[in-house]
């Protein structure tokens, strides 16, 4: 099976005055269709850097970066756009919902610029929040803001799911519960989800584990036996 994402020498740099700062250096991998990933580091690592040119949200300052083939690393900001738009979705740690919108408004957002969306209503049954459409974000707990987040970024239907420790302001039981989430979007669609995380306990559920440090992928560590979400250990 072919990857879906290649990598090769991939490197992001910025110039800060006279300074230049190497945020990622050199970074060579594979992702496949259907993998769940960690990328674990800490901060400053270059693990967002590293997510945002997968997410097509920066470009690459060196190297090649494909997807399904097609490079990304030479794509104009115009084709970066329509790649975030039909392939990525995002998850990050704060919820980015929009307060004047309530939960199926928040979710359409999504669905009305994919080209292959799912349905809400099933989006919404399968992160439990099927009674809870008709809520604005003000009378949403902090986890059930994170599950709508979810859904918007499920609901798009799109090939690559990126999370940007999407656990990083949620308690235990609701950590939990997102991490099934995603597990179960990736094994029943078949999808590709990315997580970017500090947490240790999480990398033990993902099929591959990529260590960043210092801007480098220093190695790549493969679990045969993937624990579920309610065996992660914080």
């Amino acid at each position: 099976m072919a990857p879906i994402l290649v990598a090769k020498n991939l490197s992001k740099s910025y110039q800060m005055g006279e300074i230049r700062v190497d945020a990622l250096k050199d970074v060579d991998f594979e992702i496949y269709k259907g993998e769940f990933i960690v990328i674990l580091g800490p901060s400053g690592s270059g693990k967002s850097t590293l997510l945002n040119m997968i997410g097509g949200m920066d470009q690459v300052s060196a190297g090649e970066l494909y997807y399904k083939g097609n490079p990304l690393h030479t794509a104009d900001l115009k084709k970066l756009t329509l790649f975030r738009r039909h392939t990525v979705g995002f998850v990050f740690q704060f919820y980015n919902l929009m307060p004047n919108l309530n939960t199926y408004e928040n979710i359409s957002l999504a669905t009305e610029i994919a080209e292959d969306p799912l349905s809400i209503e099933t989006v919404l049954e399968e992160v439990g929040l099927s009674d809870r459409a008709q809520h604005f974000p003000s009378q949403l707990s902090g986890g059930q803001q994170q599950r709508v987040a979810l859904a918007r970024a499920i609901a798009k239907n799109p090939d690559i799911l990126l999370c940007d420790e999407p656990t990083g302001a949620l308690d235990f039981q609701t950590s939990i519960q997102v991490l099934k989430l995603l597990k179960r979007f990736c094994e029943n669609y078949e999808k590709t989800v990315i997580i970017i995380t500090h947490n240790a306990g999480i990398a033990k559920m993902a099929h591959r584990v990529f260590y960043i440090k210092d801007g480098q992928l220093t190695h790549i560590d493969h679990n045969e036996n993937p624990v579920p979400p309610e065996a992660v250990s914080w």
